[in-house]
């Protein structure tokens, strides 16, 4: 099994995560639906990717997995990334206005430079690209990252619980040690990246 057949796997485990216990609490919270809402979404979109972009079996996630491999992605991806949507449940404060507007600003931000930066990528890799530089990558060179940290973060913000930060705290984690692989990887086999690197940012426009 490769890693992108176990993360499909975790985002069936997120849902059903989700979906179980706020059926059985009852989805009369507005914290709870508009978290499920986005939650929901996005694991749906994740798999939906699949289908409308074949490409994404073969340029992402392609290692294979041992058996232990495979059960550790599903209880992180699939349970862990949970978290916060079960803080949401058993947060019973009202949820305001302004709330609602950050989270769903982070999360429809996220989703937009997300998915824009992995479909521009993608594609113009199985074009022949070598160097994408352009685009949603003019001007930060690990955007996916940013818009997947953007959109981790709106459910943390909705949750409504300090606790909840510990899932995009985490993902930052996970993509440090890769963005710092990918520049030295990126520095050695393209020679325009010098330039490149000059007239970006890392992760965060103006500040980093």
């Amino acid at each position: 099994m490769t890693q992108l057949q176990a993360i499909n796997i975790a985002k069936v485990t997120t849902m059903a995560a989700l979906l179980i216990p706020a059926l059985l609490l009852g989805l009369d919270s507005p914290r709870v639906v508009i978290y499920l809402s986005l939650h929901l979404s996005y694991c749906l979109w994740w798999l939906l990717e699949e289908v409308l972009f074949p490409w994404r079996s073969r340029q992402l996630f392609t290692a294979v997995l041992q058996p232990l491999q495979t059960a550790l992605v599903v209880l992180y991806v699939g349970v862990f990334y949970a978290l916060p949507g079960w803080l949401a449940m058993a947060n019973d404060q009202p949820l305001q206005p302004l709330t609602i507007a950050l989270g769903l600003t982070f999360y429809i931000f996220g989703s937009l430079l997300n998915t824009a930066a992995d479909v521009q990528k993608g594609t113009a890799k199985e074009l022949g690209a070598t160097l994408v530089a352009d685009g949603a990558w003019r001007r930060v060179r690990h955007v996916n990252y940013l818009g997947d940290l953007l959109r981790y973060s709106s459910f943390a913000v909705i949750a409504g619980s300090l606790w909840a930060w510990f899932l995009p705290a985490s993902v930052l984690a996970l993509y440090l040690p890769r963005m710092i692989q990918k520049e030295a990887s990126m520095a050695e086999r393209y020679a325009g990246f010098e330039a490149y690197r000059q007239s970006s940012w890392w992760l965060l426009p103006g500040l980093l």
